[in-house]
């Protein structure tokens, strides 16, 4: 793994190994790439080359904006609070590029601070080390198996991890530090350490809103609770780790760890469907993977032999806890609606006209005689009566919903108690995602948060965000990222309003680590996270340049 460029002004910070490190307040703010404001040039850390290509026409038009883009001065992100932790403070992410597991992909690599040379002539990197590190597994408990000089070894590659830790105040360097260390301490069966730092560990990651980033935090701390058989957590942080929007391979390593978690629960069944899920995502392409998860499943096969298959698998609602709501049925009797709970009874009677699925605990219901909604939730407990006059309404969502008096604009918001959250009527809307939503005033749309405050200018003709794994959402992914279109041209931008990706590429579409974009010739390539494109659109599919991706990247199994 190619670690992370440290910013060459950043304040040291001295942290004693395993315990928690001092406050401290940088002298100015700063993020992955330097100092953000007054505080030297704030270049990113990875330079791209120009490129000086003659085109004509619109290839021209394409070039001078992205150009024009690309010269455009770093916006830079400043502390942002202590954690309630008590820890060093939480950067809020700035406009950062490749994660450095990237750092493969792009052409040319900064000269090193000198500071970094006498680092490496310390010792080995240690995170190269665990990368490379072959691990070997208890055929019965499917643990990492360590002794004699690998203890040793392992203890010394802690220490590593922590003199680099020492000095790094960063979110992104922080979380994935902290999480190898956790991993380490884990494997030494120093489970209170470990524990100690995956939990901070999540909180970096889950500051810089990286999906890709949080998710390996996550899986890396179930694991560790999984060791100290807090089975019901750990369940709940693989479940939530294992997003559809990550690389084939990265889920495939999910899914065999939280096999394992559930081979330790004894729920054989369910390690069986996550070992024969990782190897459907991987196939024949990861020998290393085939090998472990038949492994597994062959200690799995000798459990059964002796105790039978224990409980039925648990579904994602099941795992996370979350409460079916009841569903909508029609009563031929009645000839009305109702909902009616999983084992097919009516929980809330069969009276009305119409009725909408319960989304965020409540639901839109329309009785006999009147066109105007009224919302109910889950008891069938009226919440807002039809006086209120509303002809359209939408689902809840993070509590808030749009509603509208005359059913095709003019739309606002409200919350569960009516409470009018935004005034501004506007002629369409879309669901709030993440307290984010997609909203049209005239012939442009933008975005709105939650208490109608714009922080995406409405000057584009759509939102028409694609994802990976074939989805099409209105408005935001889970990141926080949007694709807009503007002139038959889509570009990207993020919840904050920043453009990442101007709108010159005929396709886009989010990848986990990227984002992919195809030219007018169907050609397709990569863009890093700010927009520079580091593999030509070369590629006759995406599926092309999305292998090219993962055959690149450093990461796509970090050590969990």
């Amino acid at each position: 793994m190619t670690p992370e460029p440290l910013p060459a002004d950043l304040p040291v910070v001295t942290v004693a190994p395993m315990s928690a490190p001092p406050l401290v307040t940088p002298d100015a703010p700063f993020n992955a790439f330097g100092p953000a404001e007054g505080g030297g040039t704030g270049e990113a850390a990875v330079v791209v080359p120009e490129q000086h290509e003659e085109a004509e026409g619109a290839a021209a038009v394409q070039q001078t904006a992205m150009d024009a883009y690309r010269s455009a001065p770093l916006t830079g992100a400043g502390v942002d609070g202590l954690q309630a932790t008590g820890y060093l403070p939480i950067v809020r992410p700035g406009a950062e590029g490749f994660p450095a597991e990237l750092a493969a992909l792009l052409p040319t690599s900064p000269a090193p601070r000198p500071e970094a040379k006498a680092e490496e002539t310390a010792g080995p990197d240690p995170e190269q080390v665990l990368a490379g590190y072959v691990w070997r597994f208890d055929p019965d408990t499917l643990r990492e198996q360590v002794e004699g000089d690998e203890v040793q070894e392992l203890t010394e590659i802690r220490d590593l991890l922590t003199a680099k830790l020492n000095g790094v105040a960063d979110n992104p360097t922080r979380a994935r530090l902290l999480s190898l260390r956790a991993v380490v301490s884990r494997i030494l069966n120093d489970l209170p350490k470990a524990f100690a730092d995956g939990k901070l560990a999540l909180a970096h990651a889950e500051a810089t809103g990286e999906l890709r980033r949080i998710a390996i935090a996550q899986a890396r701390l179930a694991h560790v609770l999984q060791w100290r058989e807090e089975f019901d957590e750990a369940d709940r942080l693989f479940t939530l780790a294992n997003s559809s929007e990550l690389p084939d391979r990265l889920r495939a390593t999910m899914h065999q760890h939280a096999g394992k978690c559930a081979y330790d629960q004894g729920r054989y069944m369910e390690a069986c469907n996550h070992f024969e899920r990782a190897l459907d995502l991987r196939k024949e392409e990861d020998p290393e993977l085939i090998a472990q998860t038949e492994l597994a499943l062959d200690a799995v096969f000798r459990r059964v032999a002796e105790k039978g298959w224990g409980p039925y698998p648990r579904s994602r609602d099941e795992i996370l806890q979350i409460r079916k709501s009841p569903s909508p049925a029609f009563d031929e009797q009645t000839q009305r609606w109702g909902y009616i709970e999983p084992d097919g009874n009516f929980c809330i009677g069969p009276g009305y006209l119409d009725v909408q699925p319960f989304r965020d605990g409540v639901a839109w219901v329309q009785r006999q005689g009147s066109q105007n909604w009224e919302l109910i939730d889950d008891t069938g407990k009226l919440l807002i009566e039809p006086a209120a006059g509303y002809l359209g309404v939408g689902s809840f969502s993070d509590g808030v919903a749009w509603v509208s008096r005359d059913g095709t604009n003019r739309w606002i918001a409200i919350d569960k108690t009516n409470a009018v959250l935004i005034s501004t009527g506007f002629d369409d809307v879309r669901p709030f995602r993440r307290g984010v939503a997609a909203v049209r005033r005239g012939e442009h749309w933008g975005a709105v948060d939650s208490i109608g405050r714009v922080v995406v200018s409405f000057q584009y003709d759509g939102f028409a965000t694609a994802l990976l794994d074939g989805r099409y959402i209105d408005g935001f992914s889970d990141e926080g990222l949007a694709v807009v279109s503007l002139d038959g041209r889509k570009g990207i931008v993020d919840r904050s309003g920043r453009v990442l990706v101007p709108p010159v590429h005929h396709t886009l579409m989010i990848h986990p680590v990227a984002f992919l974009f195809a030219d007018d010739a169907q050609r397709w390539g990569a863009l890093d996270r700010r927009g520079r494109t580091v593999i030509e659109a070369t590629f006759p599919s995406r599926m092309g340049v999305t292998d090219e991706i993962d055959r690149l990247l450093a990461d796509t199994r970090p050590v969990m």
